[in-house]
């Protein structure tokens, strides 16, 4: 009976801990920590000048609540050693465009 009760328990406990795990993520879509993301405006990437898609798929990540589109993975690399130089870049270019 003892063995009954503890198998029945340790079950119940197991069939809800993907609930639990689901609860703790704050990473999915319906988290509300997620905010709204300022698409990226330019049409070339911002480290190498290059036009975006002409080199494949672009890579895209999101900085600060901005995304920033790449022509590649290695201009990734590249954003990630000074993100706020690159940031400040395509301030400039986004006045220029307004001009």
């Amino acid at each position: 009976m003892k063995k009954t009760l503890l198998t029945l328990t340790t079950l119940a406990l197991l069939a809800g801990l993907p609930a639990l795990v689901r609860a703790g993520d704050t990473n999915t879509p319906t988290s509300s920590t997620n905010t709204a993301v300022k698409p990226y405006p330019l049409t070339y990437c911002l480290v190498s000048g290059e036009k975006i898609g002409e080199m494949g798929k672009p890579a895209a990540i999101t900085y600060k609540g901005q995304e920033i589109k790449f022509c590649c993975g290695d201009c990734v690399t590249d954003f990630k050693k000074d993100p706020d130089k690159f940031l400040k870049k395509l301030a400039e270019e986004e006045k220029k465009a307004k001009k």
